[in-house]
């Protein structure tokens, strides 16, 4: 019994007073310090990568630094709005036309002035034109006679009238294919012929009658702000029929007028000629005046 009891007292000082890790409070079913380590040395949750810490899609490349359209180079300038032939892009100017021989200098320009104005045209000094928007006369060309101020008489005189589109020919391939059996082989639709006309008479009564009379197509429109009737087309020919920059022409002694062929006063043994240009009459020797 002696023994027993020091055996029971050594291992309760042992239970109480030793320095065993994890020996100390522990209870059956308990994990131990030395199994689980501590909670710091764990992975856990938190540590794992986050969505968050994913690439996000507002971590990947945006639009602005991805090559757009507008890093890339430039296509050309679209044609010009307007679909000329002289291949301008939009947003460019056109050049200012040179006029013809003769009418270039500054110094004509204002003979012309004083001509006119001598003549009893009267010229706006702001626009440099007249009501009509009409260019001074060049010296020694007859002024323009407005319509309602004519009063035409049966005195009758003669002059020569021809009408012609023979400019076509060398541009058959812009002429609406439409309008090609309209064209005649030599391009003269009303030969040269004297007619007669009344005194008083301008450039539109005496294409008109004559037309009338022939029996040849003619259309025209009244355009006050130029108080002048425009010819829109002869023969069924009409503007713009053979190219962007065609259409009807008149000329008088071989002078192309600056103004419309209802302001025109006929006098006696005038050469009046009708020609269908097809590039606004550079053609037919009118440029400077269909350019204004």
């Amino acid at each position: 019994m002696g023994g027993i009891a020091v055996l029971l007292l050594l291992a309760a000082a042992f239970w109480y007073g030793g320095n065993a890790p994890g020996l100390q409070g522990w209870s059956p079913g308990q994990p131990s310090a030395a199994v689980t380590p501590p909670p710091s040395e764990n992975p856990s949750p938190s540590a794992e990568p986050s969505p968050s810490e994913e690439p996000s899609p507002s971590e990947e490349p945006s639009p602005s630094e991805t090559p757009t359209p507008s890093s890339s180079p430039k296509a050309d300038p679209s044609p010009h709005p307007s679909g000329s032939r002289d291949g301008t892009t939009e947003g460019e100017k056109l050049p200012a036309a040179e006029p013809s021989a003769g009418a270039s200098s500054q110094g004509v320009e204002r003979g012309d002035r004083d001509y006119s104005e001598s003549q009893g045209m009267v010229i706006d000094p702001s626009t440099g034109k007249d009501k009509y928007l009409t260019d001074p006369v060049p010296e020694g060309k007859p002024l323009p006679v407005e319509p309602q101020d004519v009063k035409i008489s049966d005195v009758s005189y003669t002059c020569t009238l021809s009408v012609r589109c023979d400019t076509i020919l060398n541009n058959m391939d812009w002429l609406d294919p439409e309008k090609k059996e309209l064209v005649p082989e030599d391009g003269v639709i009303f030969p040269a012929s004297t007619v007669t006309f009344y005194e008083g008479e301008s450039v539109f009564n005496l294409l008109q009658r004559e037309m009338k009379q022939a029996k040849i197509h003619m259309e025209f429109e009244n355009t006050p702000i130029y108080n002048s009737a425009y010819i829109e087309g002869i023969h069924n020919l009409y503007e713009f029929d053979c190219g962007e920059l065609s259409g009807w022409m008149y000329k008088v002694n071989d002078w192309f007028p600056n103004y419309g062929c209802s302001r025109y006063q006929l006098q006696d043994g005038d050469v009046v000629e009708w020609v269908y240009t097809c590039d606004l009459g550079k053609d037919v020797g009118g440029f400077y005046s269909a350019d204004g």
